[in-house]
């Protein structure tokens, strides 16, 4: 709830997370600070925004205590100022200060945002300037530090954008929205110096330059004709440290510094009406890893973020094995067609498909080194409003090699189901179930859950993921077998009151790929109790 004071304004939330871990040698829940010796980790987030006098001031407050949540494999202890930022609007122009979250169109060559849940925070340590040039066109300006937890990066950026929006005076159902941004990022000396000393350890061959400064520049638009909505961008950027880990050296080792140029094309074509939905995206991308230093990997140090492309599934093993984009050479399609065939029925079907360019001796398929491939039609049955039902199923292709380092490539087959029946308008119960039956990594999983509804204020639901034993265990190593026969359940309860939200949760979670917004990491199995409290105020 807000509270005024003449004309002040106070909103806020906090987020509070808390893991107790318990050692489990049999499921792999070993080996970490956490579940040796610390038993416990949890991070806070507290945020005030205070808006008067046409100025917003916010400020938020972090604290880490034992988390992996930066390091999955690690322990990190930190508190203190995560965020705060002055705004204020004079005339046409927006100026702010502080840590600030923006992005140029889609996020190609810059986009400064959070994650929670991956522990992403590269808000930009500066100051940005807007300019409304008229109603249809406005410009910007900003230059700064990318954060780095309680600290930032040595490298800075600086960056500017135009955009606008043009329709006729005659039509209504045609549109542009074009726009222009250029990026430009400059090391700091110490980074330089380690570029410098890693590449006078290479053999001649080897060998490349190093700059300070590299710079990014995109192009972009949507245009609208009437149901048919289609944006573009492209993007371009100069020679770049980057940190290529499947170049080969003359020795034959696997892994260094280059120096090149890189490009990023992305298009996505949609349209809708009358029951139907179709949307198809293409992306080619090379060498566009664009980072603080090339010595930071994974999710932490980018400047940029590339669109995914492969869908977002929420089953827990449909989305068992899902993408990291590829920084340094990918070329994708995404195909997601949905059709209502009456207030009854509907289906879709989703195809995504990515190569990887340039793979190095990756596995090869029909003269392109595959890394992805998934299927998924499935179908949604509604009887009045008494129940729906949801069916489906996913036909994957998975290259676990180059995405977890681990085996050569994954083919899955993953049927799905989720029956939906409400018993009032305040009381449901939600049932799913899955079944990944692959003969590739640890083998086949079922997962099943139950979920019951009470609203507002209840949720509680059970669910247990088995791994299906192999028919003839002695065929396969000790590794791919381990997990026979084990069951991960969960089971938890979420208390919802006004705009606050407590959920308790025993939970068992084998090793795999943790997704959010489109970006993913490896995480190792958990085995223990969480708690999280969120409120708006």
């Amino acid at each position: 709830m807000a509270q005024r004071n003449n004309n002040a304004r106070i909103i806020g939330n906090i987020q509070s997370n808390a893991n107790f871990f318990v050692t489990d040698s049999a499921i792999g829940a070993f080996g970490t600070p956490q579940y040796d010796y610390q038993k416990f980790g949890a991070e806070t987030w507290l945020n005030l925004n205070y808006s008067n006098w046409g100025f917003d001031v916010n400020v938020r407050f972090d604290m880490f205590n034992t988390s992996n949540l930066l390091n999955p494999n690690g322990s990190f202890t930190g508190k203190g100022i995560g965020r705060w930022f002055i705004r204020k609007t004079i005339d046409k122009f927006d100026v702010s200060a502080g840590y600030i979250y923006d992005q140029i169109g889609s996020g190609i060559i810059f986009r400064a945002y959070e994650e929670r849940s991956l522990l992403i925070d590269n808000a930009l340590l500066g100051a940005r300037v807007g300019y409304q040039i008229n109603k249809n066109w406005k410009a910007k300006a900003f230059m700064g530090q990318v954060k780095r937890q309680f600290d930032l990066y040595g490298a800075t950026v600086r960056g500017a954008n135009i955009e606008g929006f043009i329709q006729p005076d005659s039509t209504k159902n045609f549109s542009l929205a074009p726009g222009f941004g250029v990026v430009g990022r400059t090391y700091d000396d110490e980074t330089v110096d380690q570029i410098v000393k890693t590449i006078s350890t290479y053999a001649p061959q080897d060998s490349t330059g190093a700059q300070y400064n590299t710079y990014a520049a995109t192009l972009y638009n949507t245009l609208t004709v009437g149901p048919v909505n289609w944006y573009i961008e492209g993007a371009l950027k100069t020679n770049d440290v980057i940190n290529d880990p499947l170049a080969l050296t003359v020795d034959g080792v696997r892994g260094k510094l280059s120096n090149r140029k890189g490009y990023t094309v992305y298009s996505s074509l949609s349209y809708a009406k009358k029951g139907l939905g179709i949307t198809l995206e293409l992306k080619r991308t090379k060498d566009f890893s664009f980072r603080n230093s090339p010595f930071v990997i994974g999710v932490q140090g980018a400047i940029n973020f590339l669109p995914p492309m492969a869908k977002q599934n929420t089953y827990r093993l449909t989305a068992r094995f899902s993408p990291n984009t590829q920084e340094l050479g990918e070329q994708a399609i995404q195909l997601d067609v949905k059709y209502k065939i009456n207030k009854k029925l509907s289906v879709g079907l989703n195809f995504s498909d990515i190569t990887l360019i340039d793979g190095g001796g990756f596995l090869n398929l029909n003269g392109v080194t595959q890394l992805y491939r998934e299927i998924a039609p499935e179908f949604t049955f509604k009887h009045k409003r008494k129940w729906q039902f949801i069916g489906g199923v996913q036909f994957l292709e998975y290259n676990i090699g180059l995405y977890q380092g681990k085996g050569d490539f994954v083919h899955a087959v993953t049927p799905f189901a989720e029956w939906l029946y409400k018993f009032s308008p305040r009381k449901s119960l939600r049932i799913e179930a899955q079944y990944l039956s692959t003969e590739e990594e640890f083998g086949s999983w079922a997962n099943v859950l139950a979920e019951f509804g009470w609203a507002p204020h209840w949720l509680i639901y059970a669910s247990d993921m088995y791994k299906v034993p192999h028919q003839d265990p002695n065929k396969y190593t000790e590794e791919k077998v381990k997990y026979d026969g084990l069951h991960y359940p969960s089971v938890g309860v979420v208390y919802s009151i006004k705009a606050s939200r407590f959920s308790l949760a025993y939970v068992k979670q084998v090793e795999g790929i943790n997704c959010a917004g489109g970006i993913c990491r490896y995480e190792p199995t958990f085995h223990g109790v969480r708690i999280q409290f969120t409120s708006n105020f």
